[in-house]
């Protein structure tokens, strides 16, 4: 396959543009669906006019009908769009990209989904549903699932389903809130995988940072005890790895601790732990639930993050990380990953 595809390349590489053109118009409408042509345009950032002769193809084609509210595929055009996933990841060199990257980050698997989270929505919708095929995989008998808050977090909630309760499950935090965007918070986005899956969950209602007293006195608390019982026995854990600064101001950190992150060119952000690109901590916010260390006796450690501009913080993240760790990722980050 790959030298037929190496062939057309060389040959005839107006169609294999002339593919990935009409491939991302079938995702596109596939994840807007129904979806506008001015919508769809200004997602794919073709003219009007361009898009027009494209998508009349693919309706003459059968692959995809409109009505008075737009365009969606039909169902030839769901079955090609899934056929040509494994061929389009080929193409694009996408399996041997995560045969290096595991290697380049000395971590147990990569998975990558096409695209860059950074310019659109729908490859974080990607690396939601990327990470809920891992967890199928993953998960037998018994599972405690410890969860992260934030964007990329709640987007693999909306993809779960029920499929997974022919186990037994039961979702945790990982740790209180942050900040004030409460559907982001690791209690909003638990309820939702636990909906979505018709499992069970528990809430952690603590702040994300406390001070030496007050964490002192919160972990006695029979009712928070349990729960960080619960998240120190996980059988998984589900993550996110942030931008430090972004993570920081999230927070509300004062300017001091702020002027700091930035003099010691902290890059990344995980269970409250902040990173250079050495991979060094240069602090830790003091943090009720999972910390850094308690990853190493947990079987199976997920970390999803996309975007080429969250590279670095990927990156630095990784050098602290379990060798366990499975990373899921999009092709932006790949490829800064692997260039840098």
């Amino acid at each position: 396959m790959q030298s037929l595809i190496d062939i057309q390349k060389r040959l005839l590489p107006d169609l294999l543009q002339v593919l990935q053109k009409r491939y991302s118009i079938l995702r596109y409408i596939g994840f807007m669906q129904p979806v506008g042509r001015r919508s769809l345009a200004v997602s794919l950032g073709y003219t009007e006019r361009v898009l027009r002769g494209e998508v009349d193809f693919l309706r003459e084609q059968d692959l995809i009908y409109t009505n008075n509210v737009g365009m969606s595929l039909t169902p030839e055009g769901k079955n090609l769009l899934e056929d040509l996933e494994g061929f389009m990841r080929e193409l694009k060199g996408i399996d041997v990209m995560e045969l290096e990257l595991k290697h380049k980050l000395g971590i147990k698997k990569v998975i990558i989904v096409p695209g860059n989270s950074d310019e659109s929505p729908m490859v974080k919708g990607e690396l939601g549903k990327a990470s809920a095929i891992c967890m199928k995989k993953l998960l037998s008998g018994k599972n405690i699932i410890a969860v992260t808050g934030g964007s990329t977090m709640a987007a693999v909630a909306e993809r779960l389903s029920p499929e997974l309760t022919q186990k037994e499950l039961l979702f945790v935090p990982a740790r209180g809130g942050v900040g004030e965007d409460v559907q982001n918070q690791a209690n909003t986005i638990c309820s939702i995988m636990s909906r979505n899956t018709q499992s069970k969950h528990r809430v952690f209602y603590v702040p994300d940072q406390v001070s030496t007293d007050i964490y002192e006195s919160l972990i006695r608390e029979p009712d928070i005890h349990e729960v960080l019982k619960l998240i120190k026995s996980a059988s998984m854990v589900l993550h996110g790895i942030g931008d430090a600064i972004t993570m920081a101001e999230r927070r509300k950190t004062n300017p001091e601790i702020l002027s700091m992150l930035e003099s010691s060119k902290a890059v990344g952000e995980a269970f409250g732990y902040y990173f250079n690109e050495q991979g060094e901590i240069v602090h830790k916010v003091l943090t009720i639930g999972l910390q850094l260390e308690d990853l190493v006796g947990i079987p199976n450690v997920i970390a999803v993050a996309g975007g080429t501009s969250k590279a670095k913080a990927i990156k630095a993240y990784l050098k602290q990380a379990p060798a366990s760790t499975i990373l899921i990722t999009d092709e932006g980050a790949a490829r800064k990953l692997l260039k840098g």
